[in-house]
Order: structure tokens, then C-alpha cells, then sequence
């Protein structure tokens, strides 16, 4: 991934996206030549001269003081995550040749793996910022059944939503899940580009998936903090349930999500059922720190 033209790009298609009346400029009519904000009115609100957003919308972000981040991104109108993102971006510009990040290490501790099983009322995981399943407890392990049901470790959730079909049937809500994931990858490319594993993944995606491809030109971020997923599991149904992510402070990269269903449901009382389910199958524990194709 070319730094500057991940810049310039992720620049420009938010530019693109901005209109003058959002952004609470006059407007006077008449055709304009560019879709959304031209880079003048960027500056402007940004309050830095239009020469100096130009340099910045052409890939160099280099010296960029917080204060003229900040500024770009209220004329932006970015969330929290393209903030976040847009930083991450221009702290490897400097050195660009030079990796900042350290992979986190692909064992787990132990402990973590003792954590997920003493979780026996919610399906509980834990993975990292390429949706790589490291470890779960019984009832994930029901939960995701369709997502492990592919021999190849470590189990991944983006590879299982845009390259089985099983993942159409699995998540109703198909495409909201599908445009989260490929923001989740954007902004982990933005912390991490040296990620060797994850350039791969997303080289993958990208030549086996049409549907992929389009979203990756979308470049939006995402975070995946709380809130509501819908799933169609094979055996117990319809499930509606909530989730919390918790990053791993001792273990930067991981994060640790939970499911939970509201009491007195029908998906409380599938989860229990799953639950039952699992019991009864007396599966070992699936190997998901085998990286063997």
C-alpha cells in the first residue's frame, strides 16, 4: 500500500463527500466542476493556506502538527474512527520506510484462553485487527460454526463473509456486515501497513471478490465498539444479540468480544438452546493458532 496515494485518496473521497450547505458555506448557484467541497473551501475551514492543504491532499502529511490535523478533520467532518485514521496516517509519514508497529504475537497466553473459558453463559473470542479468530469458548465455537466449519487457521471473518456463501444465510443483515468488516480492515491497514499477514488477506479479498474490491475503493474506517448483531445460525435460528469489545491492554492488537442476548428473548432462549447443543457435541477445541493453509 503507497502511503501517499492512501492519503491522497482517503483526502479526496471525503472531500467528495462534503457539500458546501453541510459544511455551512454560501452557495450561489451555477454549475460546479467538483463533486463536494473544492480544496479552497477545505482550507478555509480548516484554517490553513490553500497551498499547504493542496501538499497535504497530494500524499505528504509530513510534519503535520495535531492542531492542523485537527482542523482538517472538522472542514472534513470526520468521526471518530477517519480521525483516528487520518492521524495514524501521518504518523508513518515521516518515515514511511520505517515500520512503527510490532506485530502482535501469534501465540496466546494461556491465561487469556482460561479467561474465554470461565465465560459459559456467552459466546465469547477473542481476535485481532484482521478479524483472525485466536480463541474461543464452547459456546463461540457453536456460535461460529458455519465461520469454522473451513479447515484453514487461523479462521477468518472477513475471508468467511466475502468468499463463502455460507456467510449470505449466516448474517441477514449481509451487507451492513460486509461494509463493516472491509472498514475494519482500512483502518487496521492505516495502524498497521507493514502487516505482511494483513496486506495478503486484503490481496486475497481483493482477487476473489468483485463485491470486495468496491468496498476497499470506498475507504471508509470503522470502529466496532458496541452494539447489535443479527444471526441466522443453522441449528437454533434467528438470533438477535448484543455485543461489548474490550481491547487487550497487556496485549496491544487483541480484543475480546462478548455476546449477549436480552433476558426473557426468543434469542436468550436460543443461546440457552445452543448452549445444549454444544454440550452434546463433544467437539475438541478447534487448533485456531494452526496458520497452516
Amino acid at each position: 500500500m503507497d502511503d501517499r496515494a492512501e492519503i491522497s485518496q482517503f483526502l479526496s473521497s471525503r472531500r467528495a463527500g462534503i457539500t458546501p450547505e453541510q459544511a455551512g458555506l454560501p452557495t450561489y448557484g451555477g454549475y460546479r466542476r467538483v463533486k463536494g467541497l473544492r480544496r479552497e473551501e477545505v482550507a478555509l475551514l480548516a484554517g490553513v493556506s490553500i497551498d499547504y492543504y493542496v501538499r497535504m491532499e497530494r500524499g505528504n502529511l509530513s510534519g503535520a502538527s495535531d492542531h492542523v490535523l485537527n482542523g482538517v478533520a472538522r472542514a472534513l467532518q470526520l468521526d471518530d474512527a477517519e480521525r483516528d485514521h487520518l492521524y495514524d496516517l501521518a504518523r508513518r509519514a515521516p518515515a514511511p520506510a520505517t515500520p512503527r508497529r510490532r506485530a502482535p504475537a501469534r501465540g496466546l497466553r494461556p491465561a487469556l484462553q482460561h479467561m474465554l473459558d470461565a465465560v459459559s453463559d456467552a459466546p465469547a473470542w477473542i481476535h485481532n485487527g484482521r478479524q483472525d479468530l485466536l480463541a474461543t469458548n464452547h459456546l463461540a465455537r457453536a456460535l461460529y460454526a458455519p465461520l469454522l466449519a473451513d479447515p484453514r487457521r487461523p479462521a477468518n471473518a472477513a475471508r468467511f463473509i466475502y468468499l463463502d456463501p455460507a456467510a449470505h444465510d449466516f448474517f441477514p443483515d449481509w451487507d451492513s456486515t460486509a461494509d463493516g468488516i472491509a472498514a475494519m480492515l482500512r483502518a487496521e491497514a492505516g495502524r498497521n501497513p507493514y502487516d505482511k499477514d494483513l496486506s495478503d488477506l486484503i490481496g486475497e479479498l481483493s482477487t476473489r471478490s468483485e463485491t470486495f474490491r468496491r468496498r476497499w475503493a470506498d475507504r471508509k474506517v470503522r470502529r466496532h465498539r458496541t452494539g447489535a448483531k443479527k444471526l441466522h445460525h443453522p441449528v437454533v435460528g434467528d438470533l438477535e444479540l448484543h455485543f461489548e469489545t474490550m481491547p487487550l491492554s497487556a496485549d496491544p492488537g487483541l480484543t475480546l468480544v462478548i455476546y449477549t442476548a436480552t433476558p426473557n428473548t426468543p434469542s436468550a432462549d436460543a443461546l440457552r438452546l445452543l448452549a445444549t447443543w454444544a454440550a452434546t457435541q463433544d467437539q475438541p477445541t478447534p487448533d485456531l493458532h494452526d496458520h497452516r493453509p
